[in-house]
């Protein structure tokens, strides 16, 4: 071609891929759609999200137009969003592989996109200036899938060193906490053989120190149980519809025996709310809760109770409140209470049949988060302990905007 046109090229094509970004991240989409079987709220769960795709090819817009100005690479905006979308990407738990296909697509949409402004032009430009625009996309399309991977790669790397950081703390402290039951255990034992456990009295104190102590064991191999399950589900909580009060109901039932033994209370109110949100989750949250009231009773005090209501409610979420009054915590332990293995009261732990692994409430916290809820704790030592449980009315809602 002659004329103008065929050295303004880059400059048609910039122009135009500008004005057409949301489009073709749109195509990019129902394209993704039609072969891998996903949702746009499976990638964009919302639209301040959804933008990264136009961003990104408003970016490579400018570049094409003038790739003198600024080396893509170094573009602090272009990198940032590339970034953004691996960090995104790998939250929602995706793959490389994924990675790679929705380039591939993107890549696929821009040469479509090239192939019909070249039809759309009423004389063909220079075929230099067509191989040095296609040259650009495909530079720019590289540099950003590669900041999005290998951002993917850092954020996977930087979870497996965090994840293989816990397990060797929490091999450590599961050591540490099976160390005193099972010495005990052997003491005990060792001691039923000598004649000193001929004396009744005696024999009896050593008895009840290994059903003790075997029953501590049984209960801390349960919570680590219910820890190893949490930490095997993959993707979001299940969001069903839950009724609050049937559940904790069931929970009181459960414990029913406990809190007999122990001459405690459990009030259920009869206007819990109903929520979507992952059952199992929430179960063990009020499980671990009532427990620990009921295990901490004041035996001082002529009644024991403690009582699940509602405490608060607004258009996105519910407040539960679980309260006793019990034993109630030090003002100094107050900020360690939800970390594993803590024990806020460890010479109560020691004495009649009170036995805590300290990992309830780290289950407590763990569920907590993966639902989307919050939880906050008042006590007053010698008076009682109250948690406010937040429960969004809908746990994928909420997790939604959180990821916005």
């Amino acid at each position: 071609m002659n004329g103008p046109l065929a050295t303004e090229f880059d400059q048609i094509v910039a122009v135009r891929l500008h004005a057409e970004s949301r489009p073709l991240a749109l195509r990019w989409l129902e394209r993704l759609n039609e072969i891998l079987s996903v949702d746009r709220h499976d990638i964009f769960p919302s639209d301040e999200l959804l933008d990264h795709i136009p961003l990104l090819i408003q970016q490579i817009a400018l570049y094409i137009g003038a790739p003198a100005v600024e080396e893509l690479a170094a573009n602090s905006a272009v990198v940032g969003k590339a970034r953004e979308l691996g960090m995104l990407r790998h939250a929602q738990k995706a793959s490389v592989h994924q990675l790679l296909r929705e380039y591939h697509l993107l890549g696929a949409i821009l040469e479509a996109f090239l192939r019909d402004e070249l039809d759309r032009l009423p004389t063909s430009p220079d075929p230099k200036d067509v191989l040095t625009v296609a040259a650009r996309v495909s530079h720019a399309l590289r540099i950003l899938q590669q900041t999005t991977i290998d951002t993917f790669i850092a954020e996977f790397t930087d979870q497996i060193s965090a994840q293989q950081a816990r397990l060797e703390s929490f091999n450590r402290l599961v050591s540490h906490e099976l160390r005193q039951p099972l010495g005990a255990l052997q003491f005990a034992v060792k001691t039923l053989r000598s004649p000193a456990a001929d004396l009744p009295e005696r024999r009896a104190r050593l008895l009840e120190i290994v059903e003790r102590n075997a029953q501590h064991m049984v209960d801390l191999t349960a919570q680590l149980e219910r820890i190893a399950r949490l930490r095997e589900v993959t993707g979001d909580p299940g969001g069903q519809e839950v009724d609050v009060g049937m559940l904790a109901k069931e929970v009181a039932r459960q414990l029913r025996d406990m809190a007999d033994h122990r001459g405690v209370e459990m009030r259920i109110a009869d206007d819990l709310p109903v929520v979507i949100t992952d059952m199992a989750r929430l179960e063990l949250i009020l499980m671990n809760l009532v427990a620990n009231a009921i295990k901490y009773s004041n035996p001082a005090k002529s009644s024991a109770w403690v009582e699940v209501f509602l405490s608060g409610a607004s258009d996105d979420g519910r407040t539960i409140c679980i309260r006793d009054n019990g034993l109630g915590v030090a003002a100094a332990d107050m900020p360690f209470i939800f970390e594993s293995f803590f024990r806020a009261r460890p010479n109560d732990d020691e004495q009649g049949d009170v036995k805590s692994s300290g990992l309830g409430l780290a289950i407590v916290a763990e569920c907590v988060e993966a639902i989307g809820a919050r939880i906050s704790v008042a006590s007053v030592e010698g008076e009682g302990t109250a948690f406010d449980l937040w429960l969004p009315a809908d746990s994928r809602t909420t997790k939604a905007a959180a990821e916005s």
